[in-house]
């Protein structure tokens, strides 16, 4: 079935895995978990995600396994005839009205606290490089309840950012989270901390390129979240 002979067959199955074949094998194992949680990062962000699992290593080594596995940046140029078409909604969007018009638009209300947030990541420039803010708003009252900010927009940011508010808040089962559809939203971490929050993830490509925009006046910090064009 696999068209082999069987005498290298065998040979290579006697042959004993190498200790050097297997610390490349973990190595990959954590460059592909990294790779599938933020894809739009190169090898150069990969490998510092490899190094926080556990999994340390040269850039140059994250460099040639990434190479030869094919895991490059989703930013980078598609290759002619293989561009890639928009995934599937993550989940049904309960915040989408659809107008006269055709248009699906967004509303967002909510009867009580904790029943409904809106997350979105937004990037700062300072003079020491860049920072970026992740915040969570409750709709119901209008105001900030958690938020997290880091030097890289990795899933960790997400995640760090609903656990703030978590811990502000409480009381946040059934609590609907809004956001768009970016990797670090979609990320196995931030669904895990969903899940153990026993909260709803709501995110889904945005359809009317209609701007929600909010404020906390109390920190005087303003957030945009876009409805990304499918």
């Amino acid at each position: 079935m696999l068209k082999i002979a069987r005498q290298p067959y065998y040979r290579w199955l006697q042959r004993p895995v190498t200790d050097a074949e297997l610390e490349e094998a973990y190595r990959a194992n954590a460059l592909f978990d990294a790779h599938r949680d933020d894809p739009e990062f190169g090898y150069q962000f990969l490998v510092d995600e490899a190094r926080e699992d556990g999994e340390p290593m040269a850039e140059r080594t994250a460099w040639r396994i990434c190479s030869d596995m094919g895991w490059w940046s989703a930013f980078g140029k598609p290759k002619r005839g293989k561009a890639k078409r928009p995934g599937p909604p993550v989940h049904d969007d309960l915040c989408a009205t659809v107008d006269k018009h055709g248009v699906i638009r967004h509303e967002f209300n909510a009867d009580g606290p904790n029943e409904l947030w809106i997350g979105d990541i937004t990037e700062h420039r300072t003079g020491e490089g860049k920072l970026y803010l992740c915040a969570f708003k409750d709709v119901y009252s209008n105001r900030i309840v958690g938020y997290s900010i880091d030097s890289r927009m990795k899933s960790r940011l997400a995640v760090a950012a609903l656990n703030n508010a978590v811990a502000r808040r409480g009381g946040v089962v059934g609590c609907i989270v809004h956001t768009d559809r970016g990797s670090q939203f979609r990320s196995r971490r931030f669904v895990r901390a969903l899940n153990r929050h026993h909260m709803v993830g709501l995110n889904r490509p945005g359809e009317s390129g209609e701007l929600i925009r909010w404020k906390d006046h109390s920190h005087g910090t303003s957030l945009e979240v876009p409805d990304r064009a499918a």
